[in-house]
Parts: structure tokens; C-alpha cells; sequence
């Protein structure tokens, strides 16, 4: 049995390897070998140590993945499942027919499961009419909270129709599934794990401060949701930081009762689940992210980055993509796409704008645009190339590429850092504007608003990015941090997983902070009992002082007699 190693030096499945070599000054690293010189035998004995550890785990486990959105949280859920059911796992995906989000998205063949639910016509539509709302009012920049709470409380009736399917639920049941994967936007997954009464992991779609799930937060370094703040906090920031936090806590509290009639109706009083709670139940937090993007921040064991779960071995382009580019020689190219769900809702005031950007440029652009969305009046720029639907990882890996415009999505920033591509953000809602301040503050790109986006303004910032060599400088560090982990992604992802099944749970990897009262975590009680102390000891002491001034002045005036 090897010796017991602290969880953040080693990871399950690890060996322990020497220091990398140290480049001369100078010295090129090429980009099949970022992480060192002896990459490929580094990497050659960790994949053995392993898989070697993967083997005492010799039963394969039956895994349910749970999907209940669409987009890139339906994308990374499925991507999830696949490296699960490639590892030898079992595993069957829950997934909501008819919500894909993604005009146009192609389905690949998958080895696993799936199970569909489809969730009333009259409540699909009131979602779909709920979402396209939201959508038309993020793009034009009139996203708001009560928006978000409208979208939420679909997602509340939806989760009340699913936990109603008692042959769903009777099916699932009967399967005594191991362990569930639970996609964290929507709360229902969470539910249908306690109502299963199995343990669960969770997968983080989004950046970090989305949710509270009990990770430390410093608020003098660490940002709250929606601050726009980076780590380095001047008085002011820090001061914003703190109020952002109890305003933050409060819209939390307000979503997570968009469940509260779910919870009442499907759980008996006395054993109903508090949604904030059962955040924190989770065996594992598997986060969407990297310390490449991220700020650094304190983690609990039992939080894992994996930033780079949906990259995939790199191929050809289609030889028309190679042709296009051919055409533009050392002038490369530009990748365009705002992501699977946007690209649905834009206007055809930004789509003339973004062309007319284009037309001002040396490179090729590549867009990802539905070709029923353009007038027919509108003419393509000669230097653009509009596709439905195109290969994003692939394009990314183009040695011509120079500069990727994105709408700030996590999955579409880490396969941009994974290949060291400079950046222009157009966030529109959510996470995004939270994810471009990084880009921006570790000097990965530049960000302009939706609603700001005009010709010249959009061109003379992507001409910015692809000239300062410094943007490019920026990105190939980062991806060079994303290359140098000891294990990928995927690796990290099932080697958890296979640890915490292997030691039935994950109690050993859980702050005990979890557990404890408020006022016992802030150490209030300690505060106001070392105040009480305080105060009492300088009053008795007062007192003392009193009756002894008292007593001497009693003793002269006897003496004065």
C-alpha cells in the first residue's frame, strides 16, 4: 500500500515524477512538447501508474449522468459520459428531449445510455417563449434579474413534472445505480439524487462564483459573482466586494425558492432537502475551469479543476476550411462563433456591424452563423466565410489561425487556451462578463459590450489583439500551464471518481466547516466570549479599584482625626 500523500501534492492515480527540466533562456519549447523536454516519457508513466491504480477498482460502476439543459451544459454532461463509459463504467444519461438550445447541432454516436424525458408541450413552450425573452433582452443589454428568476421558476416546473414520472423514477430506481453525475444551473438534478437517495458528484458548467457550495472565500482577494472585480482589490474594490457579496447572497436564497413548491410536493415534512445544504452534500465538485484562468483561490480536497474536458484529439479540417484559408497566406485567419445558443438570437443591426468589421481586415474570418439569419439584401464580406456549424477545436489548432472573437462561454475559452489563441469577448449574460474580466486581467484579449459594438470599434480592437504581440505571448503561457499538468483532464475526472468509489465516499476530503453553525465557522461565540471576558474583567477590576480607593480615602480621614 503506498504511503499516504497529501491531497493536493498527488492526485489519485499519480506518481510522483522529478523536476522538470529547466530551458535555457531563450530556447523554443515546440507545442507537441510544452511541458518539458522529457514530456513524452513523463507521460507514458503516469498513464501507466494509472491505469495501474484504476485496476484495484475492478468492477465496472453504474453511473447516471443527468442532464437536464441544453447547450454547453448538455455538451459537457455528454462529454463526461463518454469519458466515463470509455474508462468501462456503465453509465446512462438522463437527458430532456427537445431542449437542445442548438440550432443545427450535429449528435455524434455515443457507446452509452440514454434516457429521454420530455416534459409537457404547454410547459416546453412556456419555457422556449421564457428563454427566447431572456435572450432578446441580454442582447440588448437589458439583462436582468428578474429575468433570470422567470427562467428559474420554468426550471421549478419542469423539475415538478420529472420527479411526477414515477416510471422514470421506478426505472432508475431499479438500475441501483453507484453513483449519479449531477450538471449544476438547474437544482432538479440535485433533487432527483435525493430522491434516488444515491451519492452524487457535481460538474460546474460555469466559473467559480455562480454558486456558494462552501469553498473559502476571502473577500479581500477572492471576487464575488457578479463584482467584476479581479484579485488585485484596491480599498474601493474591497469595499465593493463586500457589500457585492450580501447582495449576491440574497439573489442565491431567491433562485434556489423558485424549487420550494417542487420541494414540498415531492418530499415528506420533516425530511425536506434545503437546496444550499445539499450543495454542500456533493462527494466531489468537479469545476469547469483552470488555474491557467482562474485566479488563485483557496480550493477544498474535494474540489477538482477540470478546464479541458470537451478538447479533443485534434483533426484535419475539411479541405474547403483549408482552401479559405490557403487564400490569406501569412495573414492567417479569424475564428468567429458566440457560442451554441447565441448564435440563434443575433440581430441583424450586430450582424451588419461585425461584417462591416470584417470587410476591414488583411485576415480570413470563419463564422459561425446560421445563413437564414442574414437578409438577403446583405452581402458577406469577400474576406468571410459564413458556416451553420463548424469544428471549433479544430480551428483552434490551425497553426494559421491569429485571433478567436467569442462571446466569453467557459468551454470556448478553455479549448482557446488549451492552443494559445488571443481573444476578443463580446460577453452578453450569465458567467461571460465574469469570464472576459480574466481575459482581460491576465492579458489574454480585450472585451467590447454587445451593446457598444460598432464597425470600427470591433476592427481596430481586433487589429489590437493580432498586432501587440504581447496578447499572443500571453495565451501561449497560459496554454502552457493547461499542457504541463501531470494528468489531462479526463485523467483527473476518473481518477477521482474511481477514488471516492473505491473508498465509498468522500468524508475524508470534506472540511468539517460544512458542519458547523454560522457563528461556530466565524468564530462569533469565541468573539463575544473573549468580548464578554473583556469587558467583565475591566469592570470587576473597576470595582476593585473602586473599594480600594474607597478604603484609603476612609484610612486618611481616620488618620486625619
Amino acid at each position: 500500500m503506498a504511503r499516504a500523500e497529501p491531497i493536493r501534492n498527488q492526485e489519485p492515480g499519480t506518481c510522483r515524477l522529478p523536476a522538470p527540466l529547466i530551458q535555457p533562456v531563450g530556447h523554443k519549447v515546440p507545442r507537441a512538447a510544452a511541458c518539458g523536454v522529457n514530456k513524452a516519457g513523463h507521460r507514458m508513466l503516469l498513464l501507466g501508474c494509472f491505469l495501474l491504480s484504476g485496476a484495484l477498482f475492478s468492477d465496472a460502476a453504474k453511473i447516471l449522468t443527468v442532464a437536464t439543459l441544453g447547450g454547453s451544459h448538455y455538451l459537457l454532461v455528454a462529454r463526461v459520459s463518454q469519458i466515463l463509459q470509455d474508462h468501462g463504467h456503465n453509465v446512462t444519461m438522463l437527458h430532456q428531449g427537445g431542449n437542445s438550445l442548438m440550432a443545427g447541432f450535429k449528435e455524434e454516436e455515443k457507446s452509452y445510455k440514454v434516457t429521454s424525458w420530455i416534459p409537457p408541450q404547454d410547459h416546453q413552450k412556456e419555457f422556449n417563449k421564457c428563454f427566447d425573452n431572456f435572450m432578446e433582452e441580454a442582447l440588448h443589454g437589458r439583462g436582468t434579474f428578474e429575468n433570470l428568476l422567470k427562467l428559474m421558476e420554468q426550471l421549478g416546473f419542469q423539475c415538478s413534472h420529472l420527479l411526477r414520472r414515477r416510471d422514470i423514477l421506478e426505472s432508475l430506481r431499479s438500475e441501483n445505480f453507484d453513483l449519479i453525475v449531477v450538471e449544476i444551473f438547474d437544482y432538479c438534478p440535485l433533487l432527483l439524487a435525493e430522491k434516488l437517495g444515491k451519492p452524487f458528484v457535481s460538474l460546474l458548467a460555469s466559473s467559480f462564483g455562480a454558486l456558494d457550495f462552501g469553498l473559502p472565500s476571502p473577500l479581500s482577494y477572492v471576487p464575488v459573482f457578479s463584482s467584476l472585480l479581479t484579485d488585485h482589490m484596491n480599498f474601493w474594490g474591497r469595499v465593493k466586494n463586500f457589500l457585492t457579496f450580501f447582495g449576491f447572497s440574497m439573489k442565491q436564497r431567491k433562485l434556489q425558492s423558485m424549487f420550494d413548491n417542487s420541494i414540498k410536493e415531492h418530499f415528506r415534512e420533516g425530511s425536506r432537502p434545503i437546496l444550499s445544504h445539499l450543495l454542500e452534500k456533493a462527494e466531489l465538485w468537479f469545476v469547469n475551469s483552470d488555474f491557467a484562468f482562474e485566479f488563485a483561490r483557496p480550493l477544498n480536497p474535494n474540489t477538482v479543476y477540470v478546464g479541458g474536458l470537451m478538447v479533443k484529439p485534434i483533426k484535419p479540417i475539411p479541405q474547403d476550411l483549408e482552401n479559405f484559408i490557403a487564400k490569406f497566406g501569412d495573414s492567417g485567419f479569424i475564428l468567429v462563433a458566440l457560442g451554441s445558443m447565441v448564435s440563434t438570437y443575433e440581430t441583424q443591426e450586430i450582424l451588419k456591424e461585425m461584417n462591416s468589421a470584417f470587410a476591414q481586415l488583411s485576415q480570413g474570418v470563419i463564422w459561425k452563423c446560421k445563413h437564414s439569419h442574414w437578409n438577403k439584401d446583405v452581402k458577406w464580406a469577400p474576406n468571410v466565410k459564413v458556416m451553420d456549424w463548424l469544428p471549433q477545436s479544430d480551428l483552434l489548432a490551425h497553426p494559421s489561425i491569429r485571433l478567436f472573437v467569442t462571446h466569453g462561454g467557459q468551454n470556448s475559452i478553455m479549448e482557446a487556451i488549451q492552443h494559445g489563441v488571443p481573444m476578443v469577448g463580446i460577453p452578453l449574460f450569465g458567467d461571460q462578463p465574469e469570464n472576459i474580466v480574466r481575459i482581460e486581467a491576465k492579458k489574454l484579449g480585450v472585451s467590447i459590450q454587445l451593446h457598444n459594438l460598432k464597425a470600427e470599434t470591433l476592427a481596430l480592437m481586433m487589429k489590437q489583439v493580432i498586432e501587440d504581440k504581447r496578447y499572443k505571448a500571453a495565451a501561449v503561457a497560459a496554454s502552457v500551464i493547461r499542457h504541463s499538468h501531470p494528468l489531462t483532464a479526463s485523467q483527473r475526472l476518473v481518477g477521482w471518481i474511481d477514488h471516492i468509489l473505491q473508498t465509498r465516499g468522500a468524508a475524508h476530503l470534506k472540511p468539517y466547516a460544512s458542519q458547523q453553525q454560522w457563528h461556530e465557522h466565524y468564530l462569533l461565540d469565541v468573539c463575544l466570549f473573549l468580548l464578554g471576558s473583556t469587558l467583565g474583567s475591566a469592570w470587576l477590576a473597576g470595582k476593585l479599584l473602586s473599594m480600594v480607593a474607597k478604603w484609603l480615602r476612609g484610612a486618611k480621614k481616620l488618620k486625619e482625626m
